[in-house]
């Protein structure tokens, strides 16, 4: 009976943390691996309600000016602000670049991390790795509420 617990919670734990990856990496790999991707800047002149829309100016080589771009309106964004973007292959949508855009990418994982520590620490008894676990998410978080 206790194999079965530590196997489905282990389970569990696993997934979650992989969910997290998973749901991290759509935009972290835009913003992590910028070889030979489209940098420069976007001043973020009007919002909806899911996206903002600006004017982007070109920081990287080869890299072509674009009367309109698209981000993803979040915290990390407001009318008004200027903000360093990758763009995604293919399309004029953009991603925040530089530290807060790498942190704000990453903040499923975070959220997964805190979930994941439950399951640990109460599901596997792992208290240590729990707190590990806990602690790294919150950590995560915190670092990108202050950078964005």
């Amino acid at each position: 009976m206790r194999f079965g617990r530590l196997v489905a919670m282990g389970t569990v734990a696993v997934l979650i943390l992989l969910a997290g990856v998973w749901g991290s990496w759509g935009s972290a790999q835009h913003v992590m691996l910028t070889k030979g991707r489209e940098q420069g800047t976007v001043d973020v002149t009007r919002c909806g309600e899911d996206t903002c829309a600006g004017p982007y100016t070109p920081l990287s080589a080869g890299s072509t000016a674009r009367a309109r771009v698209e981000i993803e309106k979040s915290v990390a964004v407001r009318k008004g602000g200027i903000y360093t973007v990758v763009i995604k292959p293919g399309s004029d949508e953009v991603v925040r670049s530089g530290p807060a855009g790498i942190l704000y990418a990453w903040v499923p994982l975070g959220g997964a991390l805190l979930l994941a520590s439950v399951v640990v620490a109460g599901g596997l008894g792992r208290v240590r790795v729990g707190w590990a676990l806990a602690g790294s998410g919150v950590a995560l978080l915190t670092a990108a509420f202050l950078a964005v």
